[in-house]
């Protein structure tokens, strides 16, 4: 039996004021959402603490917080995007450790985008097999120790086309915590672990009208990266593309449409780095990684509803305006090899969420989503809670 609780608070810091122009245009919502513009160019800061409890675990401790900011302060622009660092640090009774930090910065007039990942854990995971008709009875925990460093780099070549470089450096090791399930009698291509590193080309056209909770625009983004064997244990390709629309309905509700493509290429695959369905962005729902293959291909749809209740909660200690909004989703995905893929394989996921935005100007939020996904036979329907900072697209 699992149990997990996460706890909220915040605090809000505030920062001088700082006004100018960008010559960068980026798409308007004809129907002006009713979003304060941020023309105080806040800095911001959102901690979660987190506690939670599992049998393989024990007793969780850590704080996961979002750091807003902006990065040009010498010349800043009304419209250059909001910077952000985000931290995740968990420890347990059972002295397994996790450590996630993330950095997003986009300079003066969004000219270069760079993104930042630092990860280290070393935690238990569930593995089921690979495909996309796994059982929870052949369910394996195996622990696994991760150390990740990615760096991704954008230049604007156009109004709203950008290319790049970007570098991945990953090593695993995998030890099998008990003689249960499918993995400790399996035949895996490096069972134990291994390293790679993947260097990538990147091109993104985005004209959205913001990059946390958007509105109206348009993101595509495709990377391809490639493992050389004199830097990995294996040579790999590695290609992913990304899409998102969004389509204002009223002043105040959205359609968000998504789709996903992940794919693994080369004559020897790492069970570890299979594209895994299921996370908190998307096919919420499933456990990320009961189903990994060569390929995964999702899509969702998601409607969000902006909610002010003009309410002022005053207390000795903070003088809040709340402001949410709702949401509902849906959506379709699997993973396959390269014999082909069905529609007939095709897995449905739905739910609800509500975010908080606790940066109005910025329109960062905290969400809360809660999934459900397909019900296989002798088996409960699979679902998920997630509370997450920022948007899942």
């Amino acid at each position: 039996m699992r149990k997990e609780i996460a706890v909220l608070s915040f605090c809000m810091l505030g920062a001088q004021s700082m006004e100018a122009q960008d010559s960068l245009q980026v798409k308007e919502n004809p129907h002006h959402l009713p979003f304060t513009k941020d023309t105080l160019r806040r800095s911001s800061v959102f901690p979660i603490p987190v506690v939670g409890y599992s049998p393989e675990k024990g007793f969780e401790f850590g704080v996961a917080a979002l750091y807003s900011y902006y990065a040009d302060k010498k010349t800043p622009s009304l419209l250059t995007r909001n910077s952000t660092m985000a931290a995740l640090v968990t420890f347990t009774t059972k002295q397994q450790f996790k450590l996630n930090f993330q950095t997003d910065n986009w300079t003066r007039n969004n000219d270069f985008h760079i993104k930042t990942n630092l990860r280290y854990h070393n935690f238990p995971v569930y593995y089921y097999g690979i495909g996309d008709t796994t059982h929870h009875a052949d369910q394996s925990l195996i622990g696994n120790k991760r150390y990740k460093i990615s760096v991704e780099a954008e230049k604007r070549v156009t109004s709203h086309f950008y290319a790049g470089l970007s570098v991945t450096y990953q090593h695993d090791k995998y030890t099998a915590d008990n003689d249960k399930g499918i993995f400790p009698e399996s035949s895996l291509v490096d069972k134990t672990g291994g390293y790679s590193t993947f260097l990538g080309v990147t091109g993104v056209y985005d004209n959205r009208d913001n990059q946390n909770y958007c509105t109206n625009g348009t993101y595509v983004r495709f990377n391809a990266a490639y493992a050389p064997s004199f830097l990995s244990k294996h040579p790999l390709w590695r290609f992913e593309v990304k899409a998102s629309q969004f389509i204002p309905i009223t002043s105040k509700s959205t359609l968000g449409l998504n789709g996903l493509a992940q794919s693994l290429q080369g004559k020897t695959l790492p069970f570890y780095l299979l594209p895994e369905l299921g996370n908190d962005n998307i096919m919420r729902g499933y456990y990320t990684g009961r189903y990994r293959d060569q390929n995964y291909l999702a899509a969702q749809a998601e409607y969000r509803y902006y909610v002010d209740p003009k309410i002022r909660i005053k207390l000795w200690f903070v003088d809040l305006q709340p402001t949410f909004a709702l949401a509902g989703f849906a959506g379709t995905g699997t993973v396959f090899n390269n014999d082909g893929f069905s529609l007939s394989r095709l897995k449905p996921n739905y739910g609800l969420g509500i975010r908080y935005f606790y940066d109005k100007s910025a329109r960062i939020t905290v969400r809360l989503d809660y999934g459900w996904g397909e019900k296989r036979p002798g088996e409960k329907r699979q679902s998920g809670f997630y509370l997450s900072l920022s948007e899942a697209f």
